[in-house]
């Protein structure tokens, strides 16, 4: 499992630690893995006359550029440094021009020639975008035919919420020390970072046990999927009930079902007007006319796809179970009717459906989105999975998730409607709220990506890869 940890605790663990360890030593374990990347980047054998230029700035990334710099030159590249702040690193300076670099008072003359660029204009404690003065420099670093790769975190974006808050320079590979932050693994900002590479510093135990942010792994997830037993019957495989579909949008129900059956779930029982095409496609699907409260034994319920303003939201949340709100579920829905539930309620909003949760501006939620699931995590007292171009999980307190397998050809009508299944399946399973909401997220990335192999999919085409996604984990 990835963590990631704010920048504060990121500061307090290193201070800790530099007080056992000489001076610049921890810059220097930093600038040796920054150094490792770079010559696997450049290839073997390619180093020796390559051509790095270091942005270097005020601040300790300037430093770890410097001495990573002192490194590329002693095995023979031509190291040209490029001073931004207002001051650089002493030692570093000096060890990188006693390892042959220099520095030079010509940026885009370096720039144009640069086989490899070390982005430390700015570090982990950067606000606001870059700096008026380095913006000339850093586009002209990303229009170059070099290779950018950031140190720490690429310039100009905010290390703890991912946000993007002006100009800020685009790496092809980004070099963290000791731990990830939030912002590397969050959009807008994750798409600025490029290819992650982490180097142990030796932080790790000066770091809390509970990070701000988890993104799931293989291994991770497959200790969580849930396995029929010898013993096993629908029942105890977890039966999902599922409120879905109208008249205008028949196919929100099909598509709920198809993955809640992918998802593993024992048995569906549908409740809606559209059992006839789920029938036609899922013959053994359980249907009823409602209202749901009269359908029979579930474990688990998923109500809002396709739903309009079609019956039922109330109905669920009066059960007694775990219940999953998707979709038209969420529209007008009652915080404290949530927070007065018994049983776990996860919310599987959208950007847009987010925000008018929250009363403010889409686009308000797309530039602060792990402060946005936060918020409706505690508002709701729900556990809130806020789908997007990186989808989060939350619940009131605790680390929050993070999907690192999702994909923009996700981006599809109906690919919403199949995670709700997949996710209510889970629930039935007797999977805790933000586990099924993780696993389901991820399963999902895993499908789309197994369908599309970058071609365009469809909502279907999903669903019908979950049981390959689901057996690339458990591999």
């Amino acid at each position: 499992m990835r963590t990631a940890y704010r920048v504060e605790t990121v500061r307090a663990a290193e201070a800790e630690l530099m007080a056992t360890l000489p001076q610049d030593a921890l810059m220097q374990r930093a600038a040796a893995g920054l150094a490792a990347a770079c010559f696997s980047l450049l290839g073997r054998g390619h180093v020796y006359g390559a051509r790095a230029v270091l942005l270097v700035g005020s601040g300790d990334n300037g430093g770890d550029a410097l001495y990573a710099g002192a490194r590329l030159a002693r095995r023979g590249a031509g190291v040209t440094a490029v001073l931004l702040g207002s001051r650089a690193h002493e030692r570093g300076l000096a060890a990188l021009l006693a390892a042959g670099g220099r520095v030079t008072d010509d940026p885009y003359e370096a720039l144009a020639a640069a086989d490899l660029v070390l982005d430390g204009i700015t570090g982990i404690g950067g606000r606001g975008g870059l700096r008026p003065d380095a913006v000339p420099v850093a586009r002209a670093a990303r229009g170059s035919d070099a290779a950018v790769v950031a140190v720490d975190l690429p310039s100009g974006v905010d290390a703890d919420s991912g946000t993007v808050a002006g100009e800020a320079l685009r790496a092809d590979a980004t070099v963290t020390f000791g731990a990830y932050k939030p912002g590397l693994l969050i959009d807008p900002a994750r798409e600025y970072a490029g290819a992650l590479r982490l180097v142990d510093i030796g932080l790790g135990e000066y770091l809390p046990s509970v990070p701000e942010l988890q993104a799931l792994q293989h291994e991770d997830v497959a200790g969580m999927l849930p396995a029929p037993g010898a013993e096993s019957d629908k029942y105890r495989r977890g039966v999902v009930g599922v409120v879905a579909g109208s008249a205008r949008y028949p196919g929100a129900a099909v598509l709920a079902v198809a993955g809640a059956l992918r998802g593993g779930a024992g048995a569906v029982r549908y409740v809606g007007p559209a059992a006839d095409a789920v029938i036609a496609r899922f013959p053994e699907t359980l249907v009823h006319s409602g209202p749901p409260a009269k359908a029979g034994r579930v474990q688990a319920w998923v109500v809002g796809p396709g739903l309009g303003d079609g019956p039922g939201v109330a109905d669920v949340l009066a059960s007694d179970v775990p219940v999953l709100v998707d979709a038209d579920g969420l529209r007008e829905l009652d915080a404290s009717v949530v927070r007065g539930r018994t049983a776990p309620t996860l919310l599987t909003p959208h950007a847009g459906e987010a925000a008018a949760l929250l009363g403010v501006s889409r686009a308000e939620v797309e530039s602060e989105r792990l402060s946005a699931v936060r918020e409706l995590a505690a508002r709701y007292g729900a556990t809130v999975l806020l789908k997007g171009s990186t989808t989060l999980v939350a619940e009131d307190s605790g680390p929050v998730r993070v999907n690192p397998t999702g994909t923009s050809w996700l981006a599809t009508a109906g690919s919403g409607d199949v995670l709700s299944g997949l996710a209510g399946s889970l629930l039935a399973a007797g999977l805790r709220a933000m586990d099924a909401a993780s696993v389901a997220a991820y399963l999902h990335g895993l499908a789309a990506r197994r369908a599309s192999a970058g071609a365009p999919i469809a909502a279907g085409d999903v669903a019908a890869a979950l049981p390959d996604a689901w057996r690339d984990v458990m591999a």
